[in-house]
Formats: C-alpha cells, structure tokens, sequence
C-alpha cells in the first residue's frame, strides 16, 4: 500500500469522508453529516467523531513516515467538548512528535462554523510492510 491509497477503505466510504494531507505531519479528516451519523440523542456520535481523529492521526503520521512504512493506532484520548447536529465536520491532526518507532499526534475536531467540538492526543506505531503473495502486506515491528 503507498501513500496514495492509504486512505481508501470501506468505512471510510460508508461515512463520505474526505481526506487531505494538508503539509508534512498535518492531515484532515472532513465529513458532511447526515441522519445515519447521529445517536438516538439526535447529534453526531461520538464513535464518528472518534473515527475522524483517529483516520486524520492516521493520513497525518504517513506523510513523516519513509517508503515502505505504514502505521498502526496505539491509543487515542478523546475529549468530546460540546454536541454537534449537523453541516460539515473537519478533524486536523498534527504530528508533535516523530521517534523512530512512535509518533505522537493531537487533533482538534471543528464544526462548519469553526466551533471546537472536540479534542484529541494520541500515539502511533511506525511498522515496516512486507508484500506477500495475496497483494496484501503483512507488517512486522
């Protein structure tokens, strides 16, 4: 897998999300809502909210990491600071760390109106790809 599909998957399909790598270490995750994303509460539910951090997180580490690397999610704190109803999201994630075998993120989830939603800190794991027979890759530490 390269940079370019990275960030092709069904879920993220499911949800109409779109992804950019705004520079080296930033990346951004934006989704307009509908009424198949909110909770019984009729707001946005906190696992898209999660799912959007996380997949920035995820696009963000890629454009620090060397050819032939992929990442892996190790943890992720959410802080779900107010509700959102509806209109478009945007989760930017920042590197503010890279290690060799680690990199640290934060993000900040915005609704259309550029009102802070949510918040969110996490850790990557940088892991080597090895293709094998089926297409796919199999990764090791």
């Amino acid at each position: 897998m390269d940079r370019d599909d990275y960030g092709q998957f069904p879920l993220r399909r499911f949800l109409g999300m779109d992804i950019e790598d705004v520079e080296p270490g930033e990346a951004i995750a934006a989704i307009v809502i509908n009424e198949n994303l909110l909770n019984p509460n009729g707001v946005v539910h906190g696992g898209v909210l999660f799912t959007m951090v996380d997949t920035a997180m995820g696009m963000a580490t890629m454009t620090v990491l060397e050819e032939g690397q992929l990442c892996a999610s190790i943890e992720i704190q959410m802080r779900f600071l107010r509700s959102a109803g509806g209109g478009r999201l945007e989760a930017h994630a920042t590197v503010i760390r890279q290690g060799r075998r680690v990199v640290s993120l934060e993000s900040r989830v915005r609704d259309g109106d550029g009102v802070l939603v949510a918040t969110g800190a996490g850790t990557f794991a940088v892991i080597s790809a090895v293709p094998v027979s089926n297409g796919r890759n199999a990764t090791f530490p």
